[in-house]
């Protein structure tokens, strides 16, 4: 989607702010003892309070209204009954619906008791994002998004899952453009025009190149190697000034 007027950027912003709101409120939510499908019912009331629809099961019939993955698993986790303990990873995707525009994002939480090494990635895993995020604005190379992220990877000592990318949002969950990499793609050409709306979400790994499907499910997302795995996602608009981050809570 490419924004066309103040009054589409004021309904983004709107969804935007409601499903940073949802996110932020889940994460402080997540308690050891709980189940995913418990988190995922939260999600689902604060996005009915706000009038809005939960964007994978609307647009793919996705079974639950956010994504919530633990541990091994990296995205695309189904709500249900696996308890959430301490020294967990949680990610929680949450992506929404209303009015006709969509927005995305996403985090990953460490459930205390936090060891060092959870704490370096998901400290890291923001860097990563924002290292991408600095790279938007309105006529700039799609490709510096992912080399500065692979680029931070390097030099930190980690790997980035490269067979899951960015994509355009807005006027529908996954839109143009498509495969939006998040590590260096010396194919990558494309230039953002100003009013472009898309996701920025690196999966920032210790050890991960992959990602590869269930066995038992048609969703669930695994590293491959399976190791420590975070994700962070903001959805933002490329402006002659820059970045302009539209998935922040009140």
């Amino acid at each position: 989607m490419t924004i066309d007027g103040d009054d589409e950027l004021t309904r983004l912003k709107e969804i935007g702010r409601i499903v940073a709101d949802v996110l932020r409120d889940m994460g402080t939510a997540i308690e050891p003892g709980m189940t995913t499908l418990e988190l995922d019912l939260i999600g689902r009331r604060l996005l009915e309070r706000e009038g809005a629809r939960s964007g994978p099961e609307v647009t793919y019939q996705f079974p639950g209204a956010t994504c919530i993955s633990v541990n091994e698993e990296i995205a695309h986790g189904i709500p249900g009954a696996r308890i959430i303990r301490a020294g967990d990873l949680v990610n929680i995707d949450v992506s929404a619906e209303k009015g006709g525009f969509f927005a995305d994002n996403g985090a990953s939480f460490a459930v205390p008791p936090v060891s060092k090494v959870s704490e370096r990635l998901c400290r890291d895993g923001r860097r990563a994002m924002w290292v991408g995020l600095r790279q938007v604005g309105a006529n700039k190379p799609l490709a510096g998004i992912g080399n500065a992220i692979g680029d931070f990877a390097r030099k930190n000592g980690y790997t980035l899952v490269r067979n899951l990318a960015s994509h355009g949002v807005g006027r529908s969950l996954h839109e143009e453009p498509t495969q939006l990499a998040t590590w260096p793609d010396k194919s990558e050409r494309r230039i953002m025009n100003e009013g472009l709306v898309f996701t920025v979400e690196p999966f920032l790994s210790l050890g991960a190149e992959w990602a590869r499907g269930s066995e038992t499910d048609d969703w669930t997302l695994y590293g491959e190697p399976r190791a420590p795995t975070v994700q962070y996602e903001h959805t933002v608009v490329a402006t002659r000034n820059g970045p302009l981050v539209v998935t922040l809570p009140s």
